[in-house]
């Protein structure tokens, strides 16, 4: 029987080895990187015991009797060592669906890891998800590139990263405050331009979880006269980097500042990560795919790579029998 332990901070070195030996470990699910925004979340992330063993974690928010993947966080799902099997992940789910019941939760919704972070195959969640009644709700379109194998770049970008070299724009990875407040703000004048809306962080968060996670986290600028005219957040992860951010002012967009910087990140990464992760292009509740901004991604070479989030309903009777 798996017994379901619910996340205090007492448990935080069990649940930090844990993530960093398992094999779909990310950064992200570290409780130093978790927990710097535990004001806007009430945190009811789960750990998963067979007899006295840990075998699973699960980043995990609550909200109106809702158990959600974790708000703060860009992917979520089970968090598993090489020693989880099909028969298991079953199990652990049959464990989840008891506690969500017990504790008065009408339905849970789970957002997946994408492949391209795994160090071993690692979708058991996948299945168990299927077999328990699970509904897809979300498909989010992601862009990917191979690094090990990347399709040529499109004629258009190649001519801006061209035009970006001749204007001697120099790129530079940046670490203090003033630098992470400046991009923030031009990120936040690009968004709120183009979409109505702002930045998830601000320059001082992205400043403190640089510091927690000096390798892992960086701000590649682009510098025209020594103002910054573009830039990008990389989080890096052990088999792929994924494009946080991306931001350019007028001068940037006219002669591919930020075409330069994107492309700095693909050669720096280039055989020695798998995949580069642009992020979604879908908007407004994921109905809108953003034609232009995926297309801008594809010249890099990038094709589609999706983000799903399901959601399970904690009613017994909606679950298939295995």
């Amino acid at each position: 029987m798996i017994k379901v332990v619910r996340y205090s901070g007492s448990m935080k070195r069990i649940w930090n080895e844990f993530n960093k030996h398992s094999k779909n470990s990310i950064f992200m699910f570290d409780r130093n990187y978790m927990d710097y925004h535990q004001d806007r979340f009430m945190d009811h992330s789960l750990m998963f015991y067979d007899d006295d063993k840990l075998v699973a974690l699960l980043p995990m928010n609550e909200s109106n009797s809702i158990l959600y993947s974790h708000g703060g966080l860009t992917y979520g799902g089970f968090i598993t060592d090489l020693g989880m099997k099909q028969h298991l992940m079953n199990e652990c789910f049959d464990a989840l669906l008891r506690y969500s019941m017990y504790y008065g939760f009408i339905k849970i919704i789970y957002k997946t890891i994408p492949y391209i972070y795994f160090k071993q195959s690692s979708e058991e969640d996948r299945y168990a998800l299927f077999a328990h009644g699970a509904k897809l709700n979300v498909i989010d379109a992601s862009t990917y590139i191979n690094l090990n194998s990347p399709i040529k770049m499109s004629k258009g970008r190649k001519a801006q990263i061209s035009r970006a070299k001749r204007e001697s724009v120099e790129i530079r990875e940046l670490t203090d405050d003033y630098s992470f407040n400046t991009f923030i703000d031009l990120e936040n004048s690009v968004l709120e331009e183009k979409h109505h809306t702002h930045a998830v962080h601000t320059g001082a968060e992205l400043k403190l979880l640089h510091d927690r996670f000096p390798n892992n986290i960086h701000l590649l600028g682009g510098f025209l006269n020594n103002k910054l005219i573009a830039g990008t957040v990389v989080f890096e992860y052990d088999k792929a980097v994924h494009i946080q951010y991306m931001a350019a002012d007028e001068t940037a967009r006219k002669i591919g500042g930020l075409d330069l910087v994107v492309n700095s990140v693909i050669e720096q990464y280039k055989g020695n990560k798998n995949w580069m992760d642009f992020g979604i292009s879908t908007e407004h509740g994921r109905i809108y795919l953003n034609d232009g901004l995926i297309s801008q991604k594809e010249g890099f070479g990038g094709r589609t790579g999706v983000y799903s989030i399901w959601e399970l309903d904690t009613n017994r009777d909606s679950m298939n029998e295995f």
